[in-house]
């Protein structure tokens, strides 16, 4: 296994209008998303990252259509350990590499989950991921939520991909079962924040919450649930399971968002067993697709239905077709 070594990082972003006003540190966070508050709190400090070429403190306020240049050596990261744990890669090549995560498995290391994380598992099949932004990861999954994730293996691949979705321009297409008998798809257009009392939550909220759009269709009804497709916009911690409870179709087996079990009446015992014990939120990241960060070639990459999710759906169709051969609506 090759020793990593440091790389230094060149990035610029500008400044949207819709920020003005706002401080540096709290711009910096969002337009360098794949860093750290606290490292780029201190390399505003040290001048690493400058606004319009000039060192700035980090509560400095900007105004759109200031440019933020960041210039900086990242270090290996010693204290993420690496670890021999599967991984289901579905593409790698020099630049990239896509996998598809396992539901149960963290992506991060954070309180609680100090290692055992799907960086852990990075680290193990290519040592050089220590010198980039969080192993090369540039988005997220929760961790009970299974399905396709690209991760970058160059600080050219990180830059890039971390603009397209900036942009917006990297495609995300999930999988969901949802409780309730949705009539028709839709989209939700409502900023998502912190919950302001169950800090463990994100929420709609009125005001200081950011921009979050899902736009979702239905693939097959139920008596009392239905199967949707959900295509992100943005990319919102949670943003599926909270616009979903939104409007009011929570997903099956959430835990923080999903609410009381309900039970469908006349139900099979088969399914209310099984809604009983879905371990996780039925939610499956099944298409990816992006330009190439080298040559910009278009990549598309899709993941089956994991067994689980597939066992739901069956038993729900068990359960209509019981219903229709008994006359029950």
């Amino acid at each position: 296994m090759s020793v990593p070594q440091s790389e230094t990082i060149e990035a610029q972003r500008s400044v949207p209008e819709t920020m003005t006003g706002m401080r540096l540190d709290q711009v910096a966070a969002e337009l360098f998303g794949e860093f750290s508050r606290e490292r780029l709190k201190s390399w505003i400090n040290e001048g690493a990252l400058t606004v319009d070429g000039e060192p700035q403190r980090p509560r400095a306020k900007v105004v759109g259509g200031m440019q933020l240049q960041l210039t900086a050596t990242l270090e290996a990261r010693e204290e993420w350990l690496p670890q021999a744990i599967e991984l289901d890669i579905v593409f790698e090549d020099e630049a990239v590499l896509v996998l598809n995560k396992p539901a149960g498995l963290v992506v991060h290391p954070a309180a609680g989950n100090p290692d055992g994380t799907l960086l852990n598992a990075l680290l193990h099949h290519d040592a050089q991921l220590g010198t980039l932004p969080r192993a090369g990861i540039v988005h997220r999954l929760d961790k009970d939520t299974s399905g396709l994730m690209v991760v970058a293996k160059t600080l050219q691949a990180h830059t890039a991909l971390v603009e397209q979705l900036q942009a917006r321009s990297i495609s995300r297409e999930y999988d969901a079962v949802v409780t309730g008998a949705m009539i028709s798809g839709g989209t939700v257009d409502a900023p998502i924040g912190r919950h302001p009392v169950d800090r463990k939550r994100q929420a709609v909220v009125v005001s200081g919450g950011k921009p979050a759009v899902t736009h979702y269709r239905v693939q097959e009804r139920f008596h009392a649930h239905t199967h949707v497709r959900c295509q992100l916009e943005t990319g919102r911690t949670h943003q599926i399971r909270v616009h979903m409870q939104h409007r009011r179709f929570p997903l099956i087996g959430d835990p923080l968002y999903g609410g009381r079990l309900k039970l469908p009446m006349g139900g099979s015992e088969a399914l209310k067993t099984l809604l009983r014990e879905f371990p996780r939120q039925a939610l499956h990241a099944r298409r990816l697709a992006f330009e190439h960060p080298v040559d910009g070639a278009s990549m598309e990459f899709h993941a089956e239905l994991p067994d689980d999710m597939v066992t739901l759906l069956d038993t729900l169709r068990a359960d209509r077709q019981a219903r229709h051969d008994e006359g029950v609506s």
